[in-house]
This record gives structure tokens, sequence and C-alpha cells, in this order.
């Protein structure tokens, strides 16, 4: 669980978090997931030649965040695929939910950005 403490640079002039921002935080709670599985991203690059990138995101915003709120992102690995893999994520105001996201996220070569398969020593670790 990732939590994110939301500033006024978070909100519009309503004081209610713009909507492009919890995308944001979805991504950061994401790196703190691989983070956490000893993955970091630059280290895949430079060693591996490849990286993570969004695919798709498919959101559900279920009540509105406010200035001074503290939320939490929990982030579920879903499904994982050779190339790809698939996150439930949820940012929660304690335990009630402001979103529901499925990512779908892509390996892909740092030369070309094409599809490439997720290394072994990493997909060991999902």
């Amino acid at each position: 669980m990732t939590e994110v403490p939301i500033y006024y640079e978070d909100t519009d002039a309503g004081g209610v978090v713009y909507y492009a921002n919890y995308l944001k935080f979805l991504e950061r709670a994401r790196s703190e997931w691989l983070r956490s599985l000893g993955v970091e991203q630059n280290e895949l690059a430079e060693r591996d030649g490849v990286f993570f990138v969004v695919r798709r995101v498919e959101a559900d915003y279920l009540r509105p965040a406010r200035f001074n709120d503290a939320l939490s992102v929990t982030s579920r690995l879903e499904s994982l695929g050779r190339a790809s893999l698939e996150m439930a994520q949820r940012i929660l105001r304690g335990e009630e939910p402001i979103l529901e996201a499925r990512v779908k996220v892509a390996c892909v070569s740092c030369r070309d950005f094409r599809p490439a398969k997720i290394p072994g020593h990493i997909f060991e670790r999902f």
C-alpha cells in the first residue's frame, strides 16, 4: 500500500483532485510495488534493455478526493504474460473507495519500443 497525501497543487479551483492526477497516484504505487520486489526501473533499462509502459487504463471514479485528504493506493497483480501484466489498483480514503482501476503494463525494448519478454529474473519475482 502506498500513502498519498493530497496537496493543493493536486486540486482544481474547487479543491477537488483533478482527474488526471489519479493516474500519477496509480503510477507511484506501481513503482513502489516494483521497488518492493527489488526491481528498480532504471536498472532494468540499463541492465536488460527493457522498461515497462502503460498500455491501457480503465478507471472508475467513485468519489472525489479533496485537498488535505490522506489517500492510500493498493496494487495487486491480476495476470501475467510473457511481455505484459495486468494490475488491479484501488485508491482509498480510509476504507472508502475513491477510484478503482485496471492497468495493463507492457514490457518494451529501450531500443525500439517494441514488445519484449519480461526478463526471467524479474518474471520469477512476479
